[in-house]
């Protein structure tokens, strides 16, 4: 998931699907990152067994199969239809049929997706009705605010109207323009039967609008403009967002497999497009040692209505942006998600559950390093030159330390606390940093680290590989960072078995602690110079707000500056400024002085007025610069080169 580079404190994260897990032989089948390509098994499949049995054994395994079968749900198709005839009334009528229920028949909206936010989709619900196969109505109870019983067996159809007008790759849209549909923010599931066959139908789809969505089609031979898709569980379902409308459609080869472009609005250049997709694809699965996915697909809304930002999926991704050049590097990001997050995946996001909050350490790795690798994408491919690599680099370590949170939150706190991310006291720059932005330098530092202690003969893309190897291939899930560290001081001995494999102190420091990241001396190590080229002017310490009378009050009071330590207090009315009454535009009084003159204050805080006195503090306007080092050494450009071009081992 990505928001704009420049703004990233909404911070999404949808990494799996909805629902309490199944039981664990069908929870591997059901996890979107495990959704069945071309060539995988199916778990059903009838598969002769490995070894001869005995007649007697026999009796006992077909006793053991026959209790096993009739205890548990018949396996069957789950059918939705889902019209979208009234765009104009934002309205999707959801009808979701279930055949062979057993009494109580349970059913639930997913609580979150997409976002780390509890979101309550059940909300948009104007009324819920359960029928049989006759069409009698069957008793419906309301459990809690996503869960509902219905008190019947055999087949039963459940039918609700849903609102949706939310534009974004994160949300569901329904207008006279086009529907966009996260289906997990659309769909029931029935908790206990995830993992069986789903069919989903488009009905009421005006001329000329088309459904684009990276799912099977219904029927084998289906003519194109086909509106029923079939997929191998709820959550593969829920994993395939819908674009219907009008909208351009570009197909390309690219990394070995077929790579659709689907575009709604105004892309820009469809060739330039099409050539800086297939370079992304190409790169990335090249790096990754071949594709996970039979076919990918490109979702793009570009324009002013969409909102901004990409949300990945298993097979393909929907990104948003206000103007083409924004693409390539939401690209970049999404694509690499791929393999990152949805198919290398930390055990602290399995199984997924839907219903409440689910807590990991691993963000800074899951987005951060994902941001990392776009990076490197957009470089090693010349989509970007190396000084806007250099620019983007320190503008990245400006974010980090224009943060004062970045003292005391840890990348892997800030991982945990992403659930916070929807209220704005706490993306406030001193209340928290971002898991993307530190973790896309963690993701660089490491891999300096590890080229660095063994000569440029091991890298991070062998630590990306060597994961995907080792959990994605497997259907296994790393222990979020003792995993990843664990995975790259394997790298280390490997590739070099004579250097320092220990990265205890580097987690310790820089992961799980909030030490200060030493740039200098790391890019140093790869041959580059950090230059702080700030202009440095006079701030009070703390934001001005007006109150609802219209009068200052402190705000985002800074606890690291003079003002944060002289004993004010957000909230506090400002009175008078060195005597005089406070001027309109506080902020940029103090830009006029200069750092360390004394200034007081006097204010009211609970009907009491209070005189402080402190020095203006010493911000910094912008910025940092990295240079190349003139004279690096041989092993420092080596390591620089192999950054820049991923290339390991003793070349220049």
């Amino acid at each position: 998931m990505m928001l704009s580079r420049i703004a990233r404190t909404n911070r999404r994260v949808g990494v799996g699907s909805a629902g309490v897990p199944p039981a664990s032989f069908l929870q591997l089948n059901s996890s979107p990152n495990c959704r069945r390509d071309a060539g995988a098994t199916n778990s059903r499949a009838g598969l002769a067994p490995r070894y001869p049995i005995a007649r007697g054994q026999r009796v006992c395994l077909l006793a053991v199969l026959a209790t096993a079968v009739f205890a548990a749900p018949a396996h069957a198709t789950i059918d939705y239809t889902v019209s979208i005839a009234h765009p104009d009334r934002h309205i999707f009528t959801v009808t979701m049929r279930v055949p062979n229920a057993h009494n109580p028949l349970t059913v639930q909206m997913p609580a979150w997706d997409a976002l780390y936010q509890i979101r309550d989709f059940s909300s948009h619900i104007l009324q819920v009705s359960a029928r049989d196969d006759e069409n009698h109505a069957l008793p419906l109870v309301k459990l809690d605010k996503q869960t509902w019983q219905v008190a019947a067996s055999g087949a039963i159809t459940i039918s609700y109207p849903i609102y949706w007008d939310e534009p974004g790759p994160f949300a569901t849209q329904l207008n006279a323009d086009h529907a966009f549909l996260n289906l997990a923010m659309v769909l029931f599931y029935v908790p206990d039967r995830r993992a069986e066959d789903a069919r989903i139908e488009f009905d009421g789809v005006p001329e000329p609008w088309r459904v684009a969505v990276e799912l099977d089609p219904a029927a084998k031979s289906a003519p194109p403009g086909s509106t029923a898709f079939v997929a191998p569980s709820y959550d593969a379902l829920v994993d395939a967002p819908a674009e219907i409308g009008v909208f351009d459609e570009t197909r390309i080869s690219a990394g070995g497999r077929p790579i659709r472009i689907v575009v709604h609005g105004d892309a820009g250049d469809r060739a330039h497009l099409s050539d800086t997709l297939k370079r992304i694809v190409d790169y990335e699965v090249t790096l990754m040692g071949g594709a996970p996915f039979r076919e990918y697909m490109f979702l793009f809304h570009v324009g002013q209505n969409f909102g901004g930002g990409g949300m990945e999926h298993s097979n393909c991704t929907a990104i948003s942006a206000d103007i083409p050049a924004q693409l390539a590097s939401y690209s970049a990001h999404e694509f690499f998600h791929a393999w990152n997050v949805k198919r290398i995946r930390p055990q602290s996001l399995e199984p997924v559950d839907r219903t409440r909050e689910m807590y990991t350490r691993s963000l800074w790795f899951a987005e951060g390093v994902t941001n990392t690798y776009a990076a490197y994408t957009l470089v090693r491919t010349g989509l970007w030159s190396t000084q806007q690599f250099y620019a983007d680099l320190a503008n990245q370590i400006d974010e980090l330390e224009m943060r004062p949170a970045h003292r005391w939150q840890s990348v892997e706190q800030s991982s945990l606390d992403a659930w916070y991310e929807k209220y704005p006291l706490y993306t406030r720059p001193e209340e928290s940093i971002s898991y993307y932005n530190k973790g896309e330098l963690i993701g660089l530092a490491m891999d300096i680290t590890l080229r660095d202690r063994t000569d440029n003969r091991a890298s991070l893309d062998d630590v990306l590989r060597a994961l995907n190897v080792e959990f994605a291939q497997r259907g296994k899930f790393y222990d979020d960072s003792e995993g990843i560290r664990a995975v790259a001081e394997q790298v280390i001995r490997k590739k070099a078995p004579d250097a320092n494999a220990d990265l205890k102190d580097f987690f310790a420091q820089y992961i799980s602690g909030a030490a200060e990241i030493p740039f200098s001396s790391i890019l140093e190590s790869a041959g580059l110079a950090l230059r702080d080229v700030a202009q440095h002017r006079a701030s009070l310490g703390f934001t001005v707000a007006r109150d609802s009378s219209g009068g200052f009050t402190v705000a985002s009071l800074d606890p690291e500056t003079p003002a944060g330590q002289s004993g004010l207090l957000e909230g506090d009315i400002l009175l008078r400024l060195n005597g005089e009454v406070v001027p309109r535009a506080p902020d940029r009084w103090a830009r006029d002085r200069q750092p360390g003159d004394r200034v007081s204050l006097k204010i009211r805080r609970g009907g009491e007025e209070r005189d402080f006195s402190f020095s203006l503090a010493r911000l910094a306007d912008g910025n940092y610069q990295i240079a190349e080092l003139q004279d690096a050494t041989e092993k420092q450009k080596r390591i620089r080169n192999g950054i820049l071009h991923g290339s390991t081992g003793p070349t220049r």
